[in-house]
């Protein structure tokens, strides 16, 4: 047996209903191929960690990042603060002090999903396996720069949310016809999202 392998998760009695929050940013190879690598991997960093303190400002917990995109859950009871952190991501990101100096505006795009995941310890990092994992990641890649795109489950577990209905998406691994909504709420500078 390979003593190399990782350890895989402990067996769980039981799901945790959760929100998973993706974010994303647009254009990134774009500024990896354009700015001197050592401004690249400071704009990266920066972004990296303000994603992280956004989230986590709004209750919750970062799983991974991966380059420029940043994975966070909280629990199902925590939808609406879930959706209004995804939304504040956009400001925050707009807003990087490096970016503007590097003559760059920052866009993310956002993908939220709700449903079971089972959590566990993999390499010492808490991770999340379960649909709405993938699920929060295929909605994120079909996201426009500066929108946020939340699954059906999000509007049954925070109704008070104010989105349009996007045509259905074909969403890889999802099929056809999957439904979506877009969050309304600006995603300009300084904007928040009212949580009820």
């Amino acid at each position: 047996m390979n003593d190399s392998l990782l350890p895989l998760p402990g067996p769980q009695e039981q799901a945790t209903p959760a929100c998973m929050v993706l974010v994303d940013l647009v254009g990134s190879t774009r500024l990896a191929r354009q700015l001197p690598l050592g401004n690249y991997t400071a704009l990266m960093a920066e972004f990296v960690q303000v994603m992280i303190l956004t989230l986590e400002a709004r209750g919750g917990q970062v799983l991974q990042h991966q380059g420029d995109a940043v994975l966070a859950w909280w629990p199902a009871a925590q939808a609406a603060q879930a959706c209004a952190a995804a939304q504040e991501a956009h400001g925050r990101a707009a807003r990087l002090t490096l970016a503007a100096q590097l003559g760059e505006t920052l866009r993310l795009r956002a993908g939220v999903a709700g449903g079971e995941v089972l959590m566990g310890l993999v390499g010492g990092q808490m991770s999340a396996y379960g649909l709405p994992v993938n699920y929060a990641r295929r909605l994120c890649d079909a996201a426009q720069g500066g929108e946020t795109l939340v699954c059906d489950e999000m509007r049954v577990l925070a109704p008070h949310l104010a989105a349009d209905l996007c045509p259905p998406l074909d969403l890889r691994g999802f099929g056809e016809g999957c439904r979506a909504h877009r969050l309304l709420v600006s995603a300009a500078p300084g904007a928040r999202m009212k949580v009820d």
